[in-house]
Parts: C-alpha cells; structure tokens; sequence
C-alpha cells in the first residue's frame, strides 16, 4: 500500500484467476505450503474468498465459510507483510460482516496470535471461548460478531 490508506481499497470477491496472486500475499503458501495454494485455489473457485487490492494489487484476503455448525466462520484473514497495520483487515473483516447470510458470524485465532486479537477487539468483536488441543501448547480463542453489525440484521 506504500503510503496510501485504506480508503483506496477496494474489495471484491476473488475469482479463479486471482488464485496465484493471493498465493504470493499469504506467507504460508509463497513460502510453498501446498495445502495452503490447494486451499486457496478451492476458496477462489467456490467464491469463499474476499480479495482487498490497492493499485499495486492484492494485499490480503478473507475466506468466509459456513461450515462452523452452519453459521458464518471467518476460516481465514491474511494481510501481506507489506500491508499490515493499514486498515486492511479491518477493511476486510467490514466486508465479511456485510456478506454474511447467517445470522451469527464467527472467526478463531491461537492466543499467540496478538495482531489478529487487537483486530478483533478493534472491530467490536467478543471473546466466545477457549479451544485447547488443536495446536499444542498454543490454544484457540473463538470471537463472534455483534449480530447488529452483521448485513442481515
């Protein structure tokens, strides 16, 4: 983003042919994580992907599921490295609520993910609950969305 703020921003849904360019944003797959490339490959053609871009390109991308006990699930938000703390996310986590067809929504982070929980509570989200064993030594906080902010209230 290079100086400019999040209003220059725009997101969309990301289709097939951005699959390789949102690759090259997410650390995990440019670092060659093929699990992570297959998924990204499947949430663009399934249309689960938001894609944020400036005039230089894709700078993150959410992925909105509703496979979490059939409620809205935030599965994933990545912002590139050059990106971060720029309002992107926040830009990103807007557009989720507002294209979420439940009527809860919810997203979960490794307590040692801080940037994600300062997001989070940034953008009124709350704490639901701790989730131990899925990484060791490392659990899982969940956070749900106000129902108020969410479109279809």
């Amino acid at each position: 983003m290079d100086g400019t703020g999040s209003r220059d921003l725009v997101v969309r849904r990301a289709s097939v042919s951005d699959a390789e360019a949102l690759t090259g944003v997410d650390s995990i797959a440019s670092a060659g994580d093929r699990a992570r490339r297959a998924g990204i490959r499947r949430w663009c053609a399934q249309g689960s992907a938001l894609l944020a871009e400036d005039a230089s390109g894709p700078v993150g991308y959410a992925v909105l599921e509703y496979t979490f006990f059939e409620q809205g699930f935030v599965t994933l938000l990545m912002v590139g490295s050059h990106a971060r703390r720029r309002g992107v996310g926040t830009r990103l986590l807007g557009a989720v609520e507002a294209a979420c067809t439940t009527p809860k929504l919810f997203t979960s982070a490794n307590v040692s993910n801080q940037p994600m929980h300062q997001l989070l509570l940034g953008a009124g989200w709350c704490p639901a609950g701790l989730v131990h064993g899925l990484d060791e030594g490392d659990p899982e906080l969940f956070y749900f969305c106000p129902e108020e902010r969410l479109a279809g209230e």
